[in-house]
């Protein structure tokens, strides 16, 4: 899988001949390939930089100073540029950065004016928007999905995340937290609500004044969702009991979905809070599980299900090792 966007640096000298002779030349065979001027300028007018158009839709971005050039696409790679350092949008300089950035969310407002609107969520999401894997992916999601909640718009689930993301609480954890949503080979549902699971605990931790590093890698081989201070958290969103093959009530799916997490990182890491998010289940179900409130074996763990208007309820069992009062309604 090709991941989340990231530049290419070389180090060599480039000129416009030499970019159309080693770069667009291979992409025209390819695919059919134009050179277009870019729609921004660079903010160093030390580089010279241009677009690559395909007729198959992918992009290129190119920009090239005396020995230094950056590339930035989701097509395929020419090999001139092969074995060449990657660096995200954060480790580029920062006039190229931000002009790739201009180019791309002005791509977005051409093509989905409709996701451009919330300008917190492209943003973020860039990274992804415009890869190779995800750029289809992702945007289905947001418009047919509404970001995994059920009975909601696209406008409300798009909303939603726009409201935590523009905190800034995720702005330093941008690649590590977009780059899971966007980098299946296909359409896989089951897999993208589970990364939203992880953005729906940002916002708890968010909304509950907490300051948390996301994917904290152990001594175990486990990388945890979250770390608070020194507490561990480790997040799991069951499938509503429509999609599951077996554990068809949204009880005993609450109950395997833990008991998995139990069985797996939580026994090596049994002090960690389980958070288990319910938020793929519609209004019906997600009572039937908070008026039963079953318990999955361990503690502490918080049993949560989130709305598009940023109500989130909740119960738990065992004390937490941080306050959530803020941020949840404790049914």
């Amino acid at each position: 899988m090709a991941g989340p966007l990231r530049f290419r640096r070389s180090e060599k000298t480039w000129t416009r001949q030499r970019v159309r002779e080693q770069l667009l030349q291979p992409l025209n065979q390819s695919f059919g390939a134009r050179i277009e001027e870019p729609w921004f300028t660079i903010g160093d007018d030390r580089y010279d930089a241009l677009r690559l158009e395909m007729d198959n839709g992918d992009f290129a971005l190119f920009c090239f100073r005396p020995g230094r050039a950056y590339w930035l696409g989701n097509t395929e790679t020419p090999e001139a540029l092969w074995r060449t350092d990657k660096e995200t949008f954060t480790e580029a300089p920062y006039a190229v950065s931000r002009w790739a950035q201009r180019e791309l969310t002005a791509r977005i407002e051409v093509t989905d004016p409709w996701l451009a609107d919330y300008e917190y969520v492209t943003w973020f999401f860039l990274p992804v928007f415009g890869s190779k894997d995800g750029r289809d992916s992702t945007r289905r999601f947001f418009a047919e999905d509404a970001a995994g909640f059920p009975d909601a718009s696209s406008e409300e689930g798009l909303a939603f995340y726009e409201s935590l993301l523009r905190t800034g609480s995720l702005d330093a954890h941008r690649y590590t937290m977009a780059s899971k949503l966007g980098t299946s080979p296909g359409y896989d549902l089951t897999r993208m609500r589970a990364t939203m699971a992880e953005f729906n605990v940002a916002k708890l931790l968010t909304d509950a004044g907490l300051d948390f590093e996301p994917e904290v890698e152990q001594d175990s081989g486990h990388a945890l969702d979250f770390a608070v201070d020194d507490d561990l958290i480790e997040v799991t969103r069951p499938e509503p009991p429509a999609r599951r093959s077996h554990a068809d009530h949204p009880v005993a799916a609450v109950k395997e979905t833990g008991g998995a997490k139990r069985s797996d990182q939580l026994a090596k890491h049994p002090d960690s809070a389980l958070l288990i998010d319910c938020t793929s289940f519609t209004e019906t179900e997600w009572n039937a599980v908070a008026g039963e409130q079953p318990g999955v074996g361990h503690e502490p763990t918080v049993v949560f299900r989130a709305r598009p208007t940023g109500r989130i309820e909740g119960y738990r069992y065992g004390k937490l090792p941080f306050d959530l009062d803020g941020s949840v309604e404790w049914v």
